[in-house]
């Protein structure tokens, strides 16, 4: 058995603790990875992978990768990106140490816990959520350490965490911190997976940890005393914050209690097919409604924006508040001119303060909150003039926070341009602190000193090329070139021999050394001591500088929402607890903005006497487009932003569904028909009378009566049932008889010119039942070519005449038997028994299935 050096059992020892983590383990002025971790990183960072053999007559050698101490800021990004866990352990000077340096791990660098600006994309959130199950209930904890953000909740969940998958999906968080012994039975493959010790998710250890954390002693003051679930998962991710950063995070704001039902719910399916974040051809945001509506001049209004996008309001008072807001910047377009000349002199505060609280901010940081914060006088002047309600609120809580201290505190003690880094000085302004200005003033008169000592040097000698220098492995030299050898003074002693010259060094010179060095490593001492205090000193006003922040944000996502109405020529829609949905001449926002054309604006009228409305119209001719943007415009309303219409009426709705479109998930061994069922089970489940419901195509992945079936099925029981106000796009013509058999549903058609054999869309929806699919003539406008095109024409006209035939000949046997039909037919009889307010979609498919073989076996 090879015998491992004592270095090597401190890197096995401090491994154990964190096996899950690739470990950073610093040795001289590299970080060295060792085993599997350096496996892993020469792959992933593209760096050399070598071996070392740690140890007396080692057997096996150990693979080992490093990167340099002052370079590896990159190469954890790198590993962060890629869902990597990152332990940074490094040597802590310690003199009772004497046989190997001591180490230690300084910090657990994890996804969903990064506070650096370069690991992080400055208009996205970037979350670590922790879930808990106790009883039947979900907690859920939300953290954007980068901000301070802490949100928590509570679910009631089914067996297949339904609710839970929703919130995943809504938040997009980077990391998922479970209990050890907690076991979902799900595919969370979107972020990193952290397990964490049961002990921390014990209830009174939670709520003992918040209220420590927070210097409280009851939580009854945040709204969450009652949620059990939700204080178990907020506890331990204080708990875990603590652990993985070594410190206490003070900036962490705290938790904000919110309920599910208080926002509108968008599943991941509906954010999929409205390309609300992304587009669906390739995953960009270009397309999508953020795109059009994020006009937002900070990072911190762009993420308010995209987390609004993720939770549209149900509160109608918020709402029209918001509204009031973007009506006075809509209609006064020099107030926004200079909202804007100010915004973009405001830098990240909600991050910068977050980095000055965590301790490991630069001078850079500061400056840049001190250039914001004196942006925030010039909003306040701004605002003086205006008259919503929420401008007032706004006002009169930024006329609280006075931060003409922490300003003058940074002018005068950091300079305008400070250095990357902290520790090698430069930093601190002329003027700040005596001791620092004498320390310089002897650095500078060294200088002086240098050049007179060169001068005097050079006439005693007579070395006319004589030179003093310096470099950090020799310290001061004086350097001469071998030609004038013969002049060198006995009292020069030798210190490095050149190919061209020699380099000495003389007392004189080594006392001048001495006291230089001294003076330029306590300055680097100083300045850093000096900056540790100004940046302490600024992180006392964290809470203030974070409400300030909130509130920039959400003017910045105010004055986007009424950038882009003026810009796209919005209307303000009318918001209320009402059940109809009325738009006049809506559009598609990012829709109109992609079309060469011009856009061709449509009418929606949703409520109690048109609750269903049946869609038909050839493929390509905007039925889809007409149900996305009535969809978006709903959404947008709720935002508080003004939408793409003349006038729209929006009576709140609490689930935005929609079905549409096919495809296969084979990473789930799905079929699209398969797919299109499982998603149309999740509308059935869970809409509501106040849902608004989108149906593109419903049935089409299997046989057309099978379908037609279906489709009818679902028709039926989102208008009787469910009472919710659907758009129900087909091409089953069959189904605008649904029109007929039910109250409040009514048809559409987007209508087409006809010129011979070819057709023009005209793409506006008008009431009334289309008659022809027009299928040929859109294969034609694909590209088909012209032998296919008249090969289908022809057996069109086939089979037209076949089914005109089989009409022919069944009227003539029905008129022959007329006369002996004496009673009802068995299938008749069937229909007339059924209840269709009670019967269930599955109910009606068992009872076509009956009907069917009924009739089968009686034309036997």
């Amino acid at each position: 058995m090879p015998e491992i050096t004592p270095m090597m059992q401190q890197y096995y020892k401090i491994k154990e603790k964190y096996h899950d983590a690739i470990l950073l383990f610093r040795v001289g002025d590299f970080y060295e990875t060792f085993g599997e971790d350096a496996k892993i990183a020469a792959r992933e960072l593209n760096i050399a992978l070598t071996t070392t053999g740690r140890g007396k007559g080692a057997a096996k050698r150990i693979p080992m990768a490093g990167v340099p101490f002052h370079a590896v800021t990159p190469y954890i990004r790198q590993l962060i990106t890629k869902g990597y866990k990152v332990a940074v352990c490094e040597q802590i000077w310690d003199k009772t140490h004497k046989d190997v340096e001591k180490r230690e791990v300084v910090r657990l660098i994890t996804p969903g816990t990064v506070i650096e600006d370069s690991f992080l994309e400055e208009r996205i959130s970037n979350y670590l959520m922790c879930v808990n199950l106790v009883d039947s209930k979900t907690g859920i904890a939300i953290v954007d350490v980068s901000t301070g953000e802490f949100l928590l909740t509570e679910l009631d969940d089914d067996i297949s965490h339904s609710s839970l998958l929703n919130e995943i999906d809504r938040v997009k968080p980077a990391e998922i911190i479970l209990p050890d012994s907690l076991e979902l039975g799900l595919e969370l493959n979107t972020c990193t997976i952290s397990r964490y010790d049961d002990y921390y998710f014990d209830y009174k250890n939670a709520y003992t940890t918040l209220i420590n954390h927070y210097g409280v002693i009851s939580l009854d003051g945040f709204g969450c005393a009652e949620l059990k679930a939700g204080i178990t998962a907020a506890g331990a991710v204080i708990s875990y914050l603590r652990d993985t950063q070594k410190r206490v995070l003070s900036h962490i704001k705290p938790p904000k209690t919110f309920f599910v039902s208080d926002y509108m719910v968008l599943d991941s399916v509906t954010v999929r097919n409205l390309e609300i974040f992304n587009n669906i051809r390739d995953g960009t945001q270009r397309g999508t409604l953020v795109g059009v509506l994020d006009k937002t001049l900070t990072g911190m209004g762009s993420r308010l924006l995209k987390k609004n996008l993720q939770f549209p309001l149900l509160d109608t008072v918020e709402i029209k508040r918001r509204e009031e807001v973007v009506k006075e910047f809509y209609e006064d377009i020099l107030l926004r001119e200079s909202l804007k000349e100010i915004f973009r002199e405001v830098y990240d505060i909600e991050r910068i303060i977050s980095r000055i609280s965590f301790g490991n901010a630069n001078g850079k940081d500061l400056v840049l909150l001190k250039r914001s914060l004196l942006q925030i006088n010039d909003l306040r002047g701004l605002l003086k003039k205006c008259r919503a309600e929420k401008i007032r609120t706004i006002l009169k809580a930024l006329r609280t926070k006075d931060f003409s201290e922490v300003v003058d505190l940074i002018e005068r003690g950091i300079i305008e341009e400070p250095p990357g880094t902290i520790k090698e000085g430069g930093v601190i302004r002329e003027g700040f602190n005596a001791e620092l200005d004498e320390l310089r003033k002897i650095k500078h008169e060294g200088r002086r000193w240098l050049a007179e000592f060169e001068e005097h040097e050079k006439a005693r000698t007579g070395i006319k090329s004589l030179k003093v220098g310096y470099n950090k492995v020799f310290g001061y030299y004086i350097e001469v070139r071998k030609s004038w050898a013969g002049k060198v003074p006995e009292a020069y002693i030798r210190k490095q021999t050149l190919t061209e010259a020699e380099r000495y060094v003389t007392e004189e010179l080594k006392d001048y050394e001495a006291k230089a060095l001294s003076a330029e490593e306590r300055i680097k001492e100083l300045e850093y001591e000096l900056f540790e205090q100004i940046r302490k000193a600024v992180g006392k006003r964290a809470k203030d500088i974070q409400e300030a922040a909130n509130l920039v944000a959400e003017l910045d996502m105010l004055l986007s929402f009424a950038e882009v109405a003026a810009e796209n020529g919005y209307c303000c829609p009318e918001v209320d607890a009402g059940n109809e949905i009325v738009i006049r001449e809506g559009r598609h926002p990012v829709v109109e903005k992609e079309v060469k054309e011009g856009f061709v604006p449509n009418d929606v009228r949703l409520d109690k006497n048109n609750r269903l409305m049946l869609i038909t119209g050839p493929n390509m001719s905007g039925k889809s487009t007409f149900m996305r943007q009535t969809a978006l415009i709903v959404l947008m309303s709720q935002l508080g932003s003004f939408v793409p219409a003349r006038e729209a009426k929006i009576g709140i709705v609490d689930r935005i569904f929609t079905r549409v479109g096919a495809y296969d998930d084979l990473s789930m061994g799905q079929s699209s028909f398969m797919v299109e069922m499982s998603e149309t089970a999740n509308i059935l489940n869970n809409a509501t009378e106040r849902s608004l419901i989108i149906l593109d195509e419903i049935g089409r992945g299997t046989s057309t009566l099978d379908g037609v079936s279906i489709a009818w099925s679902v028709g039926e029981y989102v208008n009787t049932r469910l009472k919710a106000k659907t758009m129900f796009a087909t091409h089953f013509y069959e189904l605008t008889e649904l029109a007929d058999a039910l109250e409040s549903t009514n048809c559409y058609n987007v209508s087409i010119k006809e010129a011979g054999d070819e057709i023009f869309f005209v793409r506006k929806v008008v009431e009334g039942r289309g008659s022809k699919s027009y299928g040929i003539q859109v294969a034609k406008l694909a590209g088909l070519p012209e032998e296919v095109i008249e090969s289908a024409k022809s057996v069109l006209r086939r089979l037209e005449n076949e089914v005109e035939k089989e009409g022919l000949k069944r009227k003539a046997e029905v008129e022959t038997k007329k006369e002996y039909v004496v009673q009802l037919h068995p299938v008749v009889e069937e229909l007339k028994s059924i209840n269709l307010e009670e019967i269930s979609p599955i109910e009606a498919l068992n009872k076509l299935y009956k009907m069917k073989k009924m009739l089968m076996r009686i034309q036997d």
